[in-house]
């Protein structure tokens, strides 16, 4: 099995709260930042679909924290979508560290609009195969 699409970052200063720990909205910034470079990566980006008026926004979000991520942390974000329906999908998020442990998990839900913007349509055919190829589960190890 191929491995889930996967983006890095640092947590910074900038991302903990005065607990010493990522202050808990930015682990969806993140996650969001792994999404759009996710999306690029699969020769589907998010500035070229919004330009071209596809509009595919997050309609729901949840996250567990599982270990304190904190301030130098190196963190890989492994993606995975976790269903595929007609016109929305729901992007899986794995917050692993450099030892491969879990420290956190999130997950979105997007639904595709229509060109006027009123409700949801079916998923354009690149998107949806592009999609298609993150349909997979995603380890830390």
């Amino acid at each position: 099995m191929t491995p889930p699409a996967s983006y890095r970052f640092t947590v910074r200063l900038h991302d903990i709260d005065a607990a010493g720990v990522m202050f808990f909205g930015h682990l969806f910034r993140h996650a969001h930042d792994a999404y759009e470079s996710v999306m690029a990566n699969l020769g589907q980006p998010l500035a070229d679909l919004i330009q071209a008026g596809v509009r595919l926004p997050l309609v729901h979000a949840e996250a567990d924290y599982r270990q304190a991520l904190r301030q130098g942390d190196e963190i890989r974000v492994e993606v995975a979508c976790a269903t595929l329906g007609g016109s929305a999908f729901t992007l899986g998020y794995r917050f692993c560290d450099a030892d491969g442990v879990l420290r956190a998990t999130a997950r979105t839900v997007h639904v595709h609009l229509g060109p006027d913007g009123s409700g949801s349509a079916p998923l354009p055919p690149d998107i949806r195969s592009a999609l298609a190829s993150l349909v997979q589960a995603g380890s830390c190890a």
